[in-house]
Order: C-alpha cells, then structure tokens, then sequence
C-alpha cells in the first residue's frame, strides 16, 4: 500500500488529487474522486462567490470526505472567492496562474492547507517561506495553461529545493508514472486528463470522445505570444488560431485573446471539439476508456505498486 505525507495528512486513501480543471472539475467530479479516495477538487475558475458556494453546498450533498478548491488567481473575483472558502470551511486550496501570497494570510489563520501550483523552483521557495503545506510542481506536458519546464526536470528539482512535501503533475496517466514521480522524490500526484473521462465527470461527450481517440502527438500549445501559453488537441479551432498567432501585422493582441474568449465552455458543455478548445495533456493517447474514478484510482496505484516493487530487476 502506497502511503505518504499527503494522503495521512489529508485523511485519504491514496495520495492523489484531482486537477482543479475549468469547466470540468465540477461538484460531481469532485465528490467522485473523493469518494474513491483521492482529494477531489472543485475549480473557482471565474465564478464569482455565489456561484463557487452553490457548487460547494453542492459537493458537500454528494460525499461526506475531504474536498478542495482550486482558485485562479487571475480571475476578477479571486478576491471573493478567497473569503467563500474560508466561510464554507473548505480545508484544502489549491492555487494556479500567479502568487497567492496576498491570501496565505487568511487562508492560514482559517486552518486551511494551501497548496499552490508551481512551475518554477523559484516560487517553490516562495510558497514555502509563506507556509503553503505542500507544492504541485506541474510540468508543460500537462493540459491547459503550462510552463516551459517538463515534470522531469521540474519535479526533482523543486523536490531539492524546498522541504515541504511535493505534489507531481503533468504527464501522469497510469501506475507506471505515477512510480516515475514517487522515485523523483514526489509525495503524491495530481491527475487531470485521465479523470476527463470518469463516469462522474459531467463534460460533453463528445469532449471525452476527443480523449479517447487522441494519438500520442495529437497536442500543440498555443498562446505563447500573449504569454500564457495553454496546451489542447489539435482541432479547426487551433489551426485557426495558430495561424493568427503568427501573423502579428495583421492581427492584433486583443482580436488574437477575444478569438479564444468562450472556446472552452463551447467544448466542455456545448460539446463543440472542433471550434472548441479541448484541453489535455501530453498523455491523453493513454486514456483508453471511461470508467469510474475509484476503478481508475486502484488500477494506477495497483500498477504503481507492482512497478515499485519490481524496480530492481534491472539492478545486478
């Protein structure tokens, strides 16, 4: 049994979260992943307070187990959503697209563990010194917004740096990654584009069919001239798009952001996945079926286990 800081600490049975994804990580999923036994996680994305507390109050009907929320802190209402979680007495936040540090504060005093995604060694150190709990060191090979470096190179190299418990992401589909992590020196992992297409998770399916057809170079990352770069499969839209992005004489940098305003809500709930974004990972040709979170979570951590212990075979 694989057992870790994250997960005795958390009161879960395996230590593994569920990516805080927009439009996706929704009350359903959430309680799904929590129900079987990982850390299910609802995302704030741009929902104002009202709207983050329905989905809360909504989560809490679903499972009696521990659950987080995942804040974008580039959202105009990060501001609220930052008191509704206290309010709601949520007990984990994750954190991405910026610095929570004007939270921490407030979160801390509410007893909350903070755990922020990052993807540099450099704001690691930084969450550390405000009294995050743990990182999510998330390399580009994840779906969504990225950075440059690869959960190779991140994860051992923020594992150096600090000494609070680690969290891998990116790239992490079945057991065999999720052994890859634990020997870079991770506690735990996060997975997102294999809990795309759970039983619990509510997105379109034509959404979940784009995952299960999807070849191992079937991903291409956008918007790095606005300088948030996001991964996603390749559709119409993104030929669109790429194309745009490339011609800066006569495109300019808000028609190029207004061209991607909308496009994940259409793919996600409108079931749109060829003028939608479809946002995944590197791993989604490895996604081969829908099946219920618990099944998923056992059969990666069962492989995971039989890999672990059988990595010495190539040792003499």
């Amino acid at each position: 049994m694989i057992s870790t800081v994250i997960d005795q600490s958390l009161g879960l049975e395996f230590p593994i979260f569920q990516g805080g994804m927009a439009w996706v990580a929704d009350a359903s999923l959430a309680a799904g992943v929590s129900n079987a036994g990982g850390l299910g996680i609802i995302a704030a994305m741009n929902s104002n307070g009202e709207q983050l507390r329905e989905e809360i109050r909504k989560c809490k009907t679903m499972t009696d187990k521990i659950f987080g929320v995942n804040i974008m802190l580039m959202s105009p209402f990060a501001e609220e959503v930052s008191d509704v979680v206290v309010e709601e007495g949520i007990k984990v936040i994750t954190t991405g697209a910026g610095n929570p540090g004007k939270y921490m504060a407030k979160w801390l005093e509410a007893g909350i563990k903070v755990i922020p995604v990052v993807p540099s060694v450099a704001l690691a150190r930084k969450m550390e010194k405000d009294g995050a709990f743990a990182v999510i060191a998330e390399g580009g090979e994840s779906g969504g917004h990225v950075g440059d470096l690869t959960t190779m190179a991140l994860v051992p190299q923020v594992v150096d740096a600090v000494n609070i418990p680690v969290i891998a992401a990116g790239g992490i589909a079945d057991g065999r990654q999720i052994a890859a992590a634990f020997m870079l020196g991770a506690q735990g992992v996060q997975v997102g584009t294999r809990f795309l297409v759970a039983k619990e998770c509510t997105i379109s399916q034509e959404y979940k069919n784009k995952i299960l057809k999807a070849r191992d170079i079937d991903t291409v990352v956008t918007g790095k001239r606005l300088g948030h770069p996001v991964r996603s499969i390749r559709n119409s839209f993104t030929r669109e798009y790429t194309k745009a992005e490339y011609d800066s004489a006569n495109v300019s940098d808000e028609e190029l952001e207004n061209m991607g305003l909308g496009r994940l809500r259409r793919a996600v709930r409108e079931g749109d996945v060829s003028q939608g974004t479809v946002l995944a990972g590197q791993v989604a040709s490895m996604v081969k079926k829908e099946q219920p979170a618990r099944e998923m979570i056992e059969e990666m951590f069962s492989q995971a286990e039989e890999v672990l212990n059988g990595a010495t075979k190539w040792v003499k």
